[in-house]
């Protein structure tokens, strides 16, 4: 005898009546202290908040994308690695596994990476150039708002079209969810909104509202990045949002701008992939370049060593704004591009490990001589720095039309795209967060359980992500959901998810040591919590030294001002 089930409708209704029941006796017993924090943070125009709510929200996309990549390598590592059926096992057909993929690409990308370093750049640069608040302060709030309805926007649509939208995968109306697309570009239109708003408060912020001594040359590195940064989203986004226009009109209002008249949509393809990757590849930048900012903050303060170089890292940021619009081309060397134009961007492609290499260098020179404090932060940017590296050498491999030839449509490509963003941006951010909790909360962190954090995320992260190399060069395809149930496949695969599981174990014991540290950790007792340690300390909080005598105070027109100065000194958070 078959269960009675509830229908749909009267569930949902149920639902909602609870919530609103459960809504209202909470303002009824907390109301006084909802509408204390509400008028705090829901309606502040401060910077500094606004930051930390960017950093906040993006974290939380952090654990939501993670979920999906989770099921992922379940799926590829733990089913099929043990041969067993993902479609029998978890239920994972081609379908399902494109909802997986879009949804985990597109919220990392656009709901974690991108608003967490705008928040970094939220609660530092006003405080770096010597501002009060940012140009436009509600601008700034509106901007940060817009984001939780596009996240939402986005989990609602459950897209299947890759997180890429290539036509004519996206121009197809899914019987199951013919509104999905629809509501993924709607969701991607309103976060381009608030980038572009985010982009001209930056950029208006930093011309117009130095203060007196502060000039272009002598701004610390992680304003120029933020800077530059800017100008790469004002350029790009336009394009990126004609694409997924162009999408949204052939498919609700019966056009043929990316489908072919005559029927094929080759020709569409090829014009959505040029659009799509003249925004996509500066906006790898766009989620590099702030990462490079915060580890030139860090670095410099830990090290005890001003940063090295500082004209070159500052030529570096614009070599590599400029460059990052002159190399879209190399995601389409496969699309039958006329040899004369892949040569050229092949060559482009290589010229912009130039930059990379000068500012690998100039980090390691800076620690070079240095007395450096192996805080819990430190940790990060080494491991950033190893990450990077990979990354950038696969990335320079890749540039090269032979090879990208064997490898284009492999996981390699994976590995090192995901090198560039966990190996590098994921491990810049965890070592900001590190950097500038004492500051935001005015305690320390468990030190042990933040080193705990870094083994296994730093093991994890490899492991998860080099087999992908091998994987790649042995022709294991990517964009698929299941694959030949080869030895080494399956091996590789299975080694894979277990990096995944070590690195998802990781986060819990930073999600943890945040929380539990806000309440129960140690005091900050200091202005500046990274001042200068004893020389027998090597992690920790520690007492501050004073600096050596006789050090200069840059002022003058071309002498950089220290990189890794407080954000704001005590209660700024």
């Amino acid at each position: 005898m078959l269960a009675p089930t509830i229908p749909g409708p009267f569930l949902d209704l149920g639902i909602i009546v609870v919530a609103t029941v459960a809504i209202l006796w909470f303002l009824r017993v907390r109301g006084e202290w909802f509408v204390r924090v509400a008028s705090l943070w829901l309606f502040t125009t401060d910077h500094k908040r606004i930051g930390i709510m960017y950093i906040a929200l993006g974290i939380a996309f952090f654990f939501i994308g993670g979920i999906y990549a989770t099921v992922i390598r379940t799926d590829l590592g733990f089913v099929q690695g043990l041969g067993l059926d993902p479609q029998t096992t978890l239920g994972i057909d081609p379908d399902t596994y494109s909802i997986l993929f879009t949804m985990h690409g597109t919220l990392m990308i656009f709901m974690f990476v991108i608003p967490t370093l705008a928040g970094f750049g939220n609660y530092l640069v006003p405080s770096m150039i010597g501002a009060r608040e940012m140009a436009l302060p509600r601008i700034n709030a509106i901007a940060f708002w817009m984001l939780p309805i596009a996240g939402v926007l986005l989990i609602l649509s459950d897209a299947n079209a890759g997180w890429t939208g290539y036509v004519p995968l996206s121009l197809q109306i899914d019987p199951t969810n013919p509104h999905g697309v629809d509501l993924w570009i709607l969701g991607l239109h309103i976060l381009s909104a608030s980038s572009m708003l985010g982009a001209i408060n930056f950029i208006v912020t930093i011309t117009k509202h130095r203060a007196p001594g502060v000039h272009y040359w002598n701004m610390p590195l992680f304003v120029w990045a933020t800077f530059i940064n800017s100008i790469l989203l004002l350029f790009a986004l336009p394009s990126l949002s004609v694409a997924l226009t162009m999408i949204l009109s052939d498919r609700d209002f019966g056009t043929h701008l990316l489908a072919a008249a005559n029927g094929t949509p080759l020709g569409g393809a090829l014009l959505y992939q040029n659009m799509f990757w003249f925004f996509a590849h500066p906006e790898v930048y766009v989620m590099v370049l702030p990462a490079f900012g915060l580890i030139s903050t860090i670095l410099p303060k830990l090290a005890r060593k001003d940063i090295f170089g500082y004209a070159a890292m500052v030529i570096a940021l614009g070599v590599f704004a400029v460059l990052s619009f002159a190399v879209w081309e190399h995601h389409m060397f496969v699309t039958g591009v006329d040899t004369d134009v892949r040569f050229v961007f092949m060559l482009s492609t290589m010229a912009i490990a130039v930059p990379s290499a000068v500012k690998t260098f100039n980090w390691v020179a800076t620690l070079w001589g240095g007395h450096i404090w192996m805080a819990t932060p430190m940790w990060w940017c080494l491991g950033f720095i190893t990450g990077f590296v990979i990354g950038g050498l696969s990335g320079l491999m890749l540039a090269s039309i032979p090879i990208d030839y064997l490898y284009h449509a492999t996981y390699f490509v994976v590995a090192h795209f995901h090198y560039i963003l966990v190996g590098g941006t994921l491990f810049a951010i965890f070592g900001a967060i590190y950097f500038y909790y004492p500051i935001w909360t005015k305690r320390w962190y468990n030190q042990a359980l933040s080193q705990v954090h870094f083994v296994l995320t730093y093991v994890g992260a490899n492991l998860l992500l080099f087999p992908w190399f091998i994987l790649g060069a042995e022709g294991m395809p990517r964009r698929v959901y299941t694959y030949l149930p080869t030895e080494n496949f399956q091996f590789l695969n299975f080694l894979s998810s277990l990096g995944a599981a070590i690195l998802g174990i990781g986060q819990l014991v930073f999600l943890y040591n945040m929380v539990w540290s806000y309440y129960g950790g140690e005091p900050v007792k200091t202005a500046d919590p990274w001042g200068e340690p004893l020389p027998s300390t090597m992690s920790g909080p520690a007492p501050p030294r004073p600096a050596p005598p006789g050090r200069p105070t840059p002022t003058a027109p071309g002498t950089p001002l220290p990189s890794a100065a407080s954000a704001g000194g005590p209660g700024s958070a």
